[in-house]
């Protein structure tokens, strides 16, 4: 990549951010700096001082030039990126996160459900005790020495099939005393069937729970319909309030979805805050273009903003209550994850997978029910290696749109399954998506560059 293609500069909420795209180095940098980087790769000292004489004096332009020059000496600025071939990711097929899908049923009409209103496009079905004992089974055969172990308790709606959750919540905790292993489990439910005796047991053993809910009412209930037609919202707020207060300091998310219906869902967040909850997950519905509710490239001017917007209003509160958190605007840049997974993303297909209520294993759960995706099953194991092989291949080197893009070690990609849902290639991106992945991340950035400045 030509140096002018390694660095990413923006300023967003008084900060002048730069990015150095190989390393992952942020730098907060002055005015001048700033200006200097416009010119600083295809012009001499003299020159960019010629340049810049009208703005800045002589003597800050130098220095600042030879602090740029020391930053990029010393590899933290224009830094080049590693060969293709020094990736290697996860050689040994280790398998360390399941999601379960223990019922392809659900008692809400979500219009947007990409599950099809929890059937997958197939017949409505519960897992059973043997299925779900036979996939944690499979989880600890193929985990090779790592010892922490994810599961998602996952639908569908799974509190449909919550006798069989807890089955095998107490079949993991053996399994851990027998193996050497740690069960990391979660839950994601719309809360519909909720009552006291689940919420307990939730909170006793999950270590996370995703809750579903769309935002404020009138945008709740257009979307996520009962099984009769009526609004879910004073349904579910009134028991997912219980188990939040319930839970302590413990893990949770509400997750949301905006459409072309809710561009402004920072409405929505601050709603979720005002009702208490601290957490909070809004994505982008990825739905096909002909649907009313799509988000489409002419929407994406009002949706940057909103992210942008919402940056501001998040500063303010997080500097009042820092336990204020929306998902899209975390980043850590001090300990992020290594090379390898800022390279290959999710690990889909390959680390994580999804099983069906038979047991059939998928890259994950959006593919779950396209029978070309279908890998094996938990009884026999992996027998369509050739996926799992793309899976491990798409990465950001082998993605053409990914390998001139600044926020590819951020985003690591993107979603296999948007890519091949609108371009039937997980090697090509939705563009949609990777809009606004660059924007949560400047945001993201200047969140962080704004509280550390407190």
């Amino acid at each position: 990549m030509a140096k002018e293609g390694r660095i990413h500069k923006y300023i967003l909420n008084d900060k002048n951010i730069v990015l150095d795209i190989n390393t992952g180095a942020v730098h907060l940098v002055d005015d001048v700096v700033y200006n200097i980087l416009d010119y600083y790769v295809d012009s001499t000292v003299d020159e960019i001082v010629e340049l810049l004489k009208n703005k800045y004096e002589e003597k800050v332009i130098r220095q600042a030039y030879y602090e740029i020059k020391t930053l990029e000496e010393e590899g933290l600025l224009y830094s080049e990126g590693i060969k293709v071939e020094d990736v290697k990711y996860n050689e040994a097929n280790i398998v360390k996160a399941l999601c379960l899908h223990v019922a392809h049923d659900c008692n809400l009409r979500c219009k947007y459900c990409f599950a099809s209103q929890g059937d997958f496009k197939g017949d409505r079905s519960l897992m059973s005790l043997e299925v779900g004992k036979r996939a944690l089974d499979f989880l600890v055969e193929n985990s090779g020495n790592r010892r922490n172990l994810e599961v998602d308790f996952f639908g569908g709606e799974p509190l449909m099939n919550f006798e069989l959750v807890k089955e095998l919540v107490y079949y993991g905790r053996r399994l851990e005393k027998e193996n050497n292993k740690h069960f990391r489990f979660t839950i994601t439910t719309n809360g519909v069937l909720l009552d006291d005796e689940k919420i307990d047991f939730i909170n006793e053993h999950m270590d996370n729970v995703v809750l579903s809910l769309d935002g404020r009412k009138e945008i709740n209930d257009n979307m996520r319909k009962t099984i009769s037609g009526e609004g879910s919202y004073d349904i579910i707020l009134p028991k997912i309030k219980n188990m939040v207060e319930k839970r302590g300091d413990k893990d949770y998310y509400i997750r949301g979805t905006f459409t072309r219906y809710n561009m402004d869902f920072s409405k929505d967040a601050l709603d979720f805050y005002e009702h208490g909850f601290k957490k909070i997950s809004i994505e982008p519905v990825v739905t096909s273009p002909d649907k009313d509710y799509a988000l489409r490239e002419e929407d994406l001017e009002i949706i940057l903003k909103e992210y942008e917007d919402f940056s501001k209003e998040y500063i303010k509160i997080k500097k009042r209550d820092k336990d204020f958190l929306f998902f899209h605007f975390m980043i850590d840049l001090n300990q992020g994850p290594c090379l390898v997974k800022r390279v290959v993303g999710c690990g889909a297909g390959s680390e994580y997978m999804a099983v069906t209520p038979e047991g059939d294993l998928y890259p994950c759960h959006q593919f779950v029910g396209d029978e070309k995706f279908k890998m094996g099953n938990v009884f026999e194991g992996i027998i369509n290696t050739q996926i799992r092989e793309e899976f491990k291949k798409a990465n950001v080197y082998n993605k053409e749109e990914c390998s001139t893009c600044w926020a590819r070690f951020y985003c690591s990609g993107g979603c296999h399954a948007n890519a091949y849902n609108f371009h039937q290639d997980i090697k090509k991106p939705y563009k949609i998506g990777c809009e606004m992945e660059k924007k949560r991340i400047e945001c993201a950035i200047s969140i962080l560059a704004n509280i550390n400045d407190y």
